[in-house]
């Protein structure tokens, strides 16, 4: 697929900003420690002529004692080529975090920080006894320097050479370290010790927009900031701050900012005298305490780079296609070169009216009932700023903000049932809560008396207020709703669906649903005569997950979570309970669709496939095929569908029905990079068209019911007695 918006994670394309940026500015800062005088001076007189910005901007200094960068050599043997811009911005990006880990990731550094301390008190008490055996000896004791010297020997680098580390563009590169105690640090991906970010400069305006970063890695400049203070840091904070004013990372032109706070004492004295070069009021005092603002927030970043060179928009000018205003490109050479690509069905040219098609339906996406429509529907729209301001900083809200848990954190809230029923306390919502009032009110006493076919319909019987931002989250049970009660009918009308007292559904290639697996209880609030049976599916699924099995069950206004063998030990029991109640059971398999063996679902949903972007779907459409089951997926876009039905032609060659508007797709605008296009998670949905069975094996089509064969005649005897046989041949003989 050309676009992976939607796709892709949101860190990645952040971490691609910020190796791209960073990557220019240790081009244009040039060596460390070189004079600014001349240098710098033809840049400050062009940041005096800036246009000066209202905002406060903050230079902050955070140190880091916790967590190590560890490079890998990735899925080929040699040297590792580290985290540069042609990895995550290359022909084929990672989409997923985890593609990233054989080539970086992060280690806890606090285990070997304790096993350094231990280390340090062997050495202390290893002294102290050598002391009294010179007392009693009269020999001098060995120097401490001495013990260094044979732990490092002369033909490894010292440390206060290791920031050789760094390449000369600035990106980290593999090097090899000394082999002392930090080797032997748990959690850690490949033999070399983990690098240390000992201290982070990191530019933002007041509302948490970051222009500019630079990160100073242990060894020379690291050891300085880690043990003689931040003073040392000053000609690299003046660099920083001069780039990010010429060339601001976050968005916008280029600027000064009215005022300047600084995040440290000593490195706030010493850029007392730099600072007034540029024409920026330095604050008289640094900033006391994180955040100059309660509700300051890092924004979601809105760069946006070139479709064919993939260079940001802090390095070039970008402008969409002067036709369809859908893609966007640095200049006329990209956009010649992407509307002449070949094979014709990939180039511009075969795209630009199909793409200027999807462009026209941006309005009729955007028409949703919220009162925050506007902003979320937003080309701009800054989704981490809406969630911290309001207080949707927990629980389910993290799956939707690029805040990650540090290194040793689990990726799930849970373990085990035990611990999710602990978590849940009884209320199957607790998870999609804010740090506010409760999001979801009581359910009502009265099961829906219609079917519900938009968000207007669904929040009035529910109770809900247009202000919550719940709909994010509800968007998977309620499209899952939709494809039962509307969508299921009108396609196979034979399977009578609504009528079923218990429905198996697959939800396949489910590695983000299933982080969000309590909000399908609202199926068996819109469904309350069903009994449902989810099973996910999917290789991206967590390993210690396979073969789960657990059921949740309304227990009077709570609802409890058991596994599945306690549940059919109480059925076996014969012990169920008036009222007929049902019952929602969660089934997970860690494997591709096509391997998975069971019974036969009723139903398959995908949320947001991208049949492209994954091999497997080669041999999981087939099998779907092979099964004949309705199967209905979303995707965030209609050039998604268009790419979906290619994919389904190659593989089976059957098709997909015809996309349409999903009524319950998310409110919230998913960040393009490289286009313009509208993209909503779960914004369209369309089902396989399986290719017609051949002949021989073809089912006779639905109609009247044949009828019933008559009874054959009964059949002549076919033996004569003796005296019959006899008459007959006297018979022929008087013919």
């Amino acid at each position: 697929m050309e676009f992976v918006s939607g796709y892709r994670d949101e860190f990645l394309d952040f971490a691609a900003l910020l190796s791209g940026w960073f990557r220019k500015f240790v081009a244009e800062r040039g060596p460390l420690g070189a004079s600014l005088e001349g240098r710098w001076q033809q840049l400050e007189a062009h940041i005096r002529r800036l246009p000066q910005d209202p905002a406060l901007w903050v230079l902050h200094v955070l140190p880091n004692r916790s967590v190590g960068i560890s490079l890998g050599q990735g899925p080929e043997t040699g040297p590792g080529p580290g985290l540069g811009a042609a990895l995550l911005l290359g022909d084929e990006p990672p989409l997923h975090l985890q593609d990233l880990s054989p080539y970086v990731s992060f280690v806890s550094l606090e285990e070997g920080e304790e096993e350094e301390e231990e280390e340090e008190e062997k050495n202390k008490e290893r002294g102290r006894s050598m002391e009294k055996t010179e007392e009693e000896d009269g020999q001098p004791a060995p120097d401490s320097r001495e013990f260094s010297q044979e732990a490092n020997p002369p033909e490894e680098p010292e440390e206060a050479e290791q920031d050789a580390g760094r390449g000369a563009n600035g990106c980290l590169e593999d090097r090899a370290e000394d082999k002392t105690g930090p080797e032997r640090r748990k959690g850690q991906r490949s033999e070399a010790v983990p690098l240390h970010l000992s201290c982070l400069l990191l530019v933002t305006d007041e509302h948490g927009t970051i222009l500019g970063i630079d990160l100073l890695m242990d060894g020379a400049q690291g050891r300085a900031g880690r043990d003689s203070g931040t003073e040392h840091l000053a000609p690299q904070a003046y660099a920083l701050l001069c780039h990010s004013m010429a060339c601001p990372m976050g968005s916008g032109d280029p600027r000064k900012p009215r005022k300047l706070t600084v995040g440290d004492a000593q490195l706030h004295r010493k850029l007392a005298t730099l600072v007034p070069r540029l024409g920026v009021k330095l604050a008289k005092t640094p900033m006391r305490t994180w955040g100059p603002r309660p509700g300051f927030t890092f924004a979601s970043l809105r760069a946006r780079i070139c479709h064919v060179c993939h260079r940001h928009s802090f390095e070039v000018k970008l402008t969409p296609c002067p036709q369809c205003r859908a893609v966007l490109y640095c200049g006329k050479a990209c956009l010649q070169a992407d509307w002449r690509r070949c094979p014709d069905d990939v180039s511009h040219q075969f795209w630009c009216p199909r793409l200027a098609a999807f462009m026209e339906r941006a309005g009729e996406l955007a028409a949703l009932p919220f009162t925050y429509t506007t902003e979320v529907t937003s080309e701009t729209f800054n989704k981490e700023a809406f969630l911290a301001s309001r207080g949707l900083t927990r629980g389910y809200w993290t799956q939707l903000s690029m805040l990650i848990p540090g290194p040793g954190a689990p990726r799930h809230p849970w373990g085990s049932t035990t611990s999710l029923s602990l978590l849940l306390n009884g209320d199957p919502y607790q998870l999609l809560h804010g740090n506010g009032p409760p999001l979801m009110p009581p359910v009502p006493p009265d099961p829906p008396r219609g079917l519900f076919g938009s968000w207007q319909d669904y929040y009035t019987w529910r109770g809900l207020s247009l202000d919550s931002p719940v709909a994010v989250l509800l968007t998977y049970p309620l499209t899952v709703y939709y494809i039962i009660t509307h969508l299921v009918p009108q396609s196979f009308p034979e399977l009578n669906i609504q009528n079923k007292k218990s429905l198996k559904i697959h939800v396949v290639e489910a590695r983000k649903e299933f982080d969000l697996v309590m909000v399908f209880w609202e199926l068996l609030v819109l469904l309350p005569h069903m009994a449902l049976e989810l099973q996910f599916v999917g290789d991206g699924l967590p390993p210690e997950s396979d073969q789960q099995c657990f059921t949740l069950q309304r227990d009077g206004p709570e609802v409890s979570l058991r596994p599945c063998c306690e549940v059919s030990a109480r059925l076996s029991s014969g012990n169920k309970e008036k009222g007929g109640r049902r019952d929602l059971q969660i089934k997970v398999s860690v494997r591709s669709y096509h391997l998975l063996q069971g019974p036969k679902p009723d139903l398959v949903v995908g949320f947001n496939p991208g049949f492209g972007l994954k091999d497997t779907w080669l041999s999981s459409l087939p099998r779907l095929q092979s099964l004949r089951v309705p199967a209905f997926f979303t995707e965030s876009s209609e050039y998604s569908c268009v790419m979906d039905d290619q994919t389904m032609t190659v593989a089976t060659g059957g098709g997909t029905s015809p996309p349409q508007p999903n009524p319950f797709r998310s409110p919230f605008r998913l960040r393009a990079a490289d286009n313009c296009m509208p993209w909503y998670c779960n914004a369209f949905i369309f089902h396989l068209v399986y290719k017609p069975p051949p002949a021989s094996a073809a089912r006779p089509a639905p109609g009247p019911a044949p009828r019933a064969p008559t009874p054959p005649a009964p059949l002549a005897r076919t033996w004569r007695r003796r005296g019959e046989k006899k008459l007959g041949r006297a018979a022929r003989r008087r013919k």
